[in-house]
């Protein structure tokens, strides 16, 4: 005889909502990151994607590397499912880029499949995020990636309207190390994007850590500069119905 499950009822401290969170192994940004932007009654249950610190990485093996989190993503979903989460977020970014704005939705519709409830991804969230802003079609992208995954970017962002007009792949060289970049070489990055041909800039790449930098870099570029992981994180709430205004993250979490 199969014994139904019990109702659940209000989480003591989740009681708005469970957030699954599944990032890399090797990450060690996305956790505090979430943890920074998480609104009283949200609690946030991370779930690693257990890969090895890739080393000496290169155009090829980076690709390599994120098939590999691909991979081994399904597993980490299981393992959060036992509490029973609300909702889940992705806390990596370059797979759901691949295969352009297709790849991504059968990518996120997978995981759905799987959890069987509604993922919040960074592909989609990016996206979104540019279209909060409005009237945006040309940006710039940098990320910790190598340029055959800056290419997918693109790609994707191509297939929702959006022209990348420069782009910056910072090429680190083991997973790790892309949370050690220093803000000095983040703002020779974003100075180099910058132009009067540029709308918006994006940082994609969630162990590089730019939440409160991006933050800034509105403020002193003047457009609008977009983090992955504020971009994940906002898409998350709104899209659970949390409009919760959080300062100190930039507009995406106080004007949208």
């Amino acid at each position: 005889m199969t014994v139904p499950t019990p109702p659940r009822g209000p989480d003591s401290l989740g009681f708005r909502r469970l957030f699954g969170v599944l990032g890399p192994s090797t990450n060690t940004v996305v956790q505090p990151d979430f943890d920074a932007m998480r609104p009283y009654g949200v609690t946030n249950h991370y779930s690693r994607i257990v890969v090895d610190d890739a080393q000496a990485v290169s155009d090829e093996t980076f690709m390599a590397g994120t098939m590999e989190i691909d991979a081994n993503t399904a597993a980490a979903v299981t393992g959060v499912l036992s509490c029973r989460p609300d909702y889940l977020v992705m806390g990596m970014s370059a797979v759901t880029f691949y295969g352009g704005a297709e790849g991504g939705r059968r990518w996120r519709e997978k995981i759905e499949a799987l959890s069987g409830v509604g993922v919040s991804t960074g592909a989609e969230a990016v996206v979104a995020a540019l279209r909060a802003y409005g009237n945006i079609r040309r940006v710039a992208v940098i990320s910790p990636y190598w340029p055959s995954a800056n290419a997918q970017v693109k790609t994707y962002l191509a297939d929702h309207g959006y022209e990348v007009v420069r782009d910056l792949p910072l090429q680190c060289r083991s997973w790790t190390q892309i949370a050690q970049v220093p803000e000095a070489r983040l703002r020779e990055g974003f100075h180099s994007l910058d132009g009067d041909d540029v709308e918006a800039i994006v940082q994609v790449g969630t162990n590089l850590s730019t939440v409160a930098f991006a933050a800034a870099a509105e403020l002193w570029l003047g457009k609008p500069v977009i983090a992955i992981n504020t971009a994940t994180y906002w898409h998350a709430l709104r899209a659970n119905g949390i409009m919760d205004r959080m300062p100190g993250f930039g507009r995406l979490l106080t004007d949208f």
